[in-house]
């Protein structure tokens, strides 16, 4: 039996011999304007900036313990027009230290570990506010105090505060040299004092709550949109993470119970508190937790929403920065989401069985998952059945019975505002985990018996492919028009792909797409997700392969409870219209395959890109210098755009700083560009949040 180590890692103020009655405060760097005032006394400091709702300021103290009394909440205040909205109330931060194995797969380029199967502990640390440094960039400014450690991190606890937003960025940035360090972190605010407060929250099910404040032992909350209110009659304060970098990759997207409310959380917090919480155990499958390599920064920021309006009225002002978790219609795109493994074939026929039945069983005429994806304004879905790794081995009377249940499902499930898409994981053949996507229903068997053909027409099913090698599959491909893709390459079983394979035929062809992009694994040092295979992009392109990357989810199970939106990403197809499941889905293949479309966490959108006139998958003549035009929206303020480029050896990045934009707001970005000796360019946007974009590569003939 391990001992855990029930400690935590709270924001407080340590002891001194003496008392100090004041941090020094640095201001050099803060330019006073019309958007931000800055004034400090002996004890703290207060900082007021433009807010929807009007002038809104955060009041903190700096007072030190003396002896044994507990010190002042850090947060004194937060209020608008000169009214107090909250008053004392506390960060604590909670934070879990395990160890990633470096010795599997790739090290920290990992999935398949499981961190809280080995010992781990929480670690309590200290703000002692050794300076607090105030500055301001572009249309946000930022309080940092120095001085927050524990017995494995240090650095500072920072406020960021955003022209025209309603909401508090408050971020520790810590780092650690303890190596193989994989960790999570939980964050709340304290408030001893809860007379008049209540807890509002949407549940799981998108049903309003108003609970009142009791003395009973915190709980779990498995709320909707991550995120909770602390209310009054003065107003409320939402606690909110950042929706797609707070999660870390899992294999199911079951709502664990993002936020905590109540006394004395985890026996680690004294007094009521509210906040955010990662789930140590997850799924209880593959549990990676997060990346904290040696010297890295890692920043752990939640947002916190302050206004005049009721506890539900701020959660409905957190909800359209995720669009209530859903994916904007754009004009001219259709939207596409991939890699479900939700296995509705093989629970419809296991269900016929039980039920003794042909027709549709009861409790899928209406599935959960098909109206899911509508609600949250995905206009395709393309699956991957069949994925427990008994499909090579199927006989085919039997893999073709199935492949007909999920054809006619499919097409049953599909309509006018709808195309659920056929699709599998086969992993065989190819030596790294791969997807298929087929123009139109194809029944093909994943082996091929001594003796069977290639190809041959069977009754009932018109013609079938016995795939049995990588040539094979290649064959397939072309005889049907089909795509395929690595899945999660370079990590999970496709460690070490597509990189193994690419001098391969197959994946030289035009048939073979290129990779799939997920946020996955997890670091919070970096101002971006899913580098991963961001990085493959840049590298198939310079090895002069005309490859592409689409979003794919990799989730098993879609049920109405789950918290889906922040494991997903979507692809923007430049479609017109979605295409009806009978007629075939020819446009959709083609739109992946010619890289007409961008991908997004939502929250950013790249509504038009273009260098030289021509739009990514396009092609344009060398020239020395071209105009580079993106037409972007958004919903969090910008923290930049970056133009990535390569000449088939090196790789070029040009950032352009956005921190003058703020909140849902669109801009053009017009830039002449020195592209000589390059072979080709995309984009990539990315928010304060860490939600972004990126296109597919515009590529550059000599």
């Amino acid at each position: 039996m391990r001992q855990l180590i029930a400690t935590f890692f709270a924001l407080t103020l340590a002891s001194f011999s003496t008392v100090i009655l004041a941090a020094d405060i640095t201001q050099q760097g803060f330019m006073a304007n019309d958007d931000f005032d800055l004034t400090t006394r002996d004890d703290g400091l207060v900082l007021q900036w433009n807010a929807p709702e009007g002038r809104a300021y955060i009041d903190l103290q700096f007072i030190p313990r003396r002896g044994n009394s507990a010190a002042a909440p850090l947060i004194r205040e937060l209020g608008i027009n000169g009214e107090s909205i909250i008053e004392e109330v506390d960060p604590n931060y909670l934070f879990w230290i395990g160890d990633r194995d470096l010795e599997l797969r790739d090290g920290w380029e990992i999935f398949f570990d499981r961190v809280p199967t080995r010992p781990y502990s929480v670690e309590k640390g200290y703000l002692i506010p050794e300076s607090v440094n105030v500055s301001t960039e572009g249309g946000r400014a930022t309080i940092e105090i120095e001085g927050l450690s524990s017995t494995n991190f240090a650095g500072s606890l920072a406020f960021i505060l955003y022209h025209d937003s309603p909401f508090v960025h408050m971020e520790a940035r810590v780092s650690t040299e303890r190596p193989a360090t994989a960790f999570l972190y939980h964050v709340g605010l304290a408030k001893p004092e809860t007379e008049g407060h209540h807890v509002e929250w949407f549940d799981a099910h998108d049903n309003p709550h108003i609970d009142p404040i009791l003395n009973s032992t915190a709980s779990v909350y498995k709320t909707r949109y991550r995120s909770l209110a602390l209310s009054n009659t003065n107003g409320s304060l939402v606690i909110s993470p950042f929706p797609h970098q707070y999660l870390y990759p899992l294999d199911f997207a079951d709502n664990y119970g993002y936020n905590w409310a109540g006394a004395e959380y985890l026996d680690m917090i004294d007094g009521f508190a509210f906040g955010v919480r990662q789930p140590p155990m997850g799924d209880r499958r593959f549990v990676p937790w997060v990346n904290a390599q040696p010297s890295s920064v890692q920043k752990l920021g939640v947002l916190l929403f302050l206004s005049e309006q009721s506890g539900l009225d701020n959660l409905e002002i957190v909800k359209r920065y995720t669009r209530s978790d859903s994916f904007k219609a754009l004009e001219g795109y259709k939207t596409l989401s991939s890699h479900y493994h939700h296995e509705h074939s093989m629970d419809f026929i296991n269900m016929q069985q039980e039920q003794n039945t042909i027709g549709v069983p009861a409790g899928l005429e209406d599935p959960d998952f098909v109206n899911f994806f509508k609600r949250m304004g995905v206009d395709m879905v393309h699956m991957a059945e069949f994925h427990f790794g008994r499909t090579p081995g199927t006989e085919t009377d039997q893999r073709l019975a199935e492949l007909k249940v999920m054809h006619d499902e499919f097409a049953r499930l599909s309509g006018d505002d709808f195309l659920l898409i056929p699709g599998e994981e086969p992993n065989v053949h190819l030596n790294s985990h791969w997807l298929s996507m087929f123009p139109k229903p194809v029944y093909w068997v994943l082996n091929q018996n001594q003796g069977q053909p290639f190809v041959q027409d069977m009754p009932g099913y018109g013609t079938v492919y016995h795939v049995g090698s990588a040539d094979d599959v290649l064959n397939l491909l072309e005889q049907e028009d089909g795509l395929a893709w690595t899945a999660h390459p370079r990590v999970k079983g496709s460690t070490g792909f597509p990189d193994g394979y690419n001098d391969q035929d197959f994946f030289l062809s035009e048939h073979f797409l290129g990779g799939a992009w997920k946020a996955m694994p997890a670091d919070y040092s970096r101002e971006m997700l899913g580098w991963r295979v961001l990085d493959l992009e840049d590298d198939m392109a310079n090895w002069g392969a005309r490859k592409y990357i689409l979003g794919e989810v990799d989730i098993f199970k879609i049920y109405e409870d789950y918290e889906l939106f922040g494991t997903m990403n979507i692809n923007y197809l430049r479609l017109d219209e979605i295409p009806d499941y009978e007629d075939g889905w020819q446009p959709v293949v083609d739109a992946l395959a010619n890289g007409k479309f961008f991908v997004t966490t939502g929250e950013v959108l790249i509504v038009d890109f273009s260098v030289e006139g021509m739009e990514s998958g396009e092609t344009i003549n060398k020239n020395e210098s071209a105009k580079l035009i993106a037409d972007l929206e958004w919903t969090y303020p910008l923290s930049y755009m970056e133009i990535i480029s390569g000449d088939g050896t090196t790789i070029y990045r040009d950032r352009i700083d956005l921190s003058h934009t703020t909140e849902f707001d669109s801009e053009t970005i017009d830039r002449n560009m020195d592209l000589s000796n390059r072979s080709w360019v995309r984009i990539e946007v990315w928010d304060i949040a860490r939600n972004g974009a990126f296109t597919q590569p515009v590529w550059i003939e000599n």
